[in-house]
């Protein structure tokens, strides 16, 4: 199952995939929530699903017509994983790192689908990071890696925009990753039956106006889903909605000579194998 959360005719939706089409759940589930954290909540992606399948033509909408919101509008958390894939920790020179380094994002820095991510007035130093974006469908605490994947509702895209000069003023990274819309979320929520059962082996890229920059796998994840969505309900109860983003691959703008950053004008695509692609244009504040 492939859900997105839409504009359609000023209203939002929450909208299933069938081929080049959405089915409008707000015609064909009224009862539903049409907004993915409570839809979440009341544990009602089968539904969802169902009554997509059932749909009849007059819930069909073309794809080519909706406007994409952020896939979680206002996720509860955003729980970001620093340095989780080898070929990143060695191109920047630093020790594997043997705990998650968890750090958190705003809800306010999120940009959908063909929305623009946002070039801060304040820096230049815009750096891309294609990232596996986990959705928690099931709350809980002291989640145990054996059970850890039955709290994944999907997964999807996510580009974690870096603005680094902020991100590096000081030992914490939150003002360099929490300018507004500066990181991409979507295209669509992709549910666990469609990818392999641990999303250990997933081809991952990013392209910045159509040059390959990131090309690496998420064997390289430091952390699996797994163990970080175990050590994070350590500390915290995870809630329906909460959106962890998984880190990184090599490649990265920053880590290059000379330094490669994104800018007015760009296009920069996330690709992630089974799930899809997600693209923002660059736009100047």
């Amino acid at each position: 199952m492939r859900i997105a959360t839409l504009n359609y005719n000023g209203n939002q939706i929450l909208g299933v995939r069938q081929g080049d089409n959405y089915v409008d759940l707000s015609k064909a589930a009224a009862n539903l929530p049409q907004d993915m954290t409570a839809l979440l909540a009341a544990d009602a992606l089968g539904q969802a699903n169902g009554a997509a399948q059932s749909a009849t033509d007059d819930a069909l909408i073309p794809a080519d017509s909706v406007t994409y919101l952020p896939l979680v509008t206002n996720p509860p958390k955003i729980l970001c994983c620093g340095l989780n894939y080898r070929d990143h920790a060695e191109e920047t020179g630093n020790a594997i790192p043997d705990y998650p380094i968890i750090f958190m994002r705003a809800p306010t820095t999120m940009a959908a689908h063909n929305g623009p991510m946002i070039l801060p007035k304040a820096a230049s130093d815009y750096d891309y990071e294609a990232e596996l974006a986990v959705v928690i469908g099931k709350g809980g605490r002291h989640i145990s890696n054996a059970d850890a994947l039955d709290h994944v509702a999907g997964y999807s895209c996510f580009n974690d925009g870096s603005i680094r000069s902020y991100q590096f003023k000081s030992p914490q990274w939150t003002m360099g990753k929490n300018f507004d819309a500066s990181g991409g979320f979507g295209p669509e929520l992709v549910t666990p039956d469609e990818l392999p059962k641990s999303v250990d082996n997933l081809r991952i890229q990013c392209r910045l106006n159509g040059e390959t920059l990131q090309d690496s796998n998420t064997e390289q994840h430091i952390f699996d889903v797994q163990t970080v969505i175990a050590t994070v309900s350590e500390a915290m109860t995870l809630c329906p909605g909460d959106v962890i983003i998984m880190g990184t691959p090599s490649g990265v703008g920053s880590a290059r000579t000379p330094n490669i950053w994104m800018k007015d004008g760009d296009v920069c695509e996330i690709e992630i194998e089974g799930i899809g692609i997600l693209s923002n244009p660059i736009v100047a504040e």
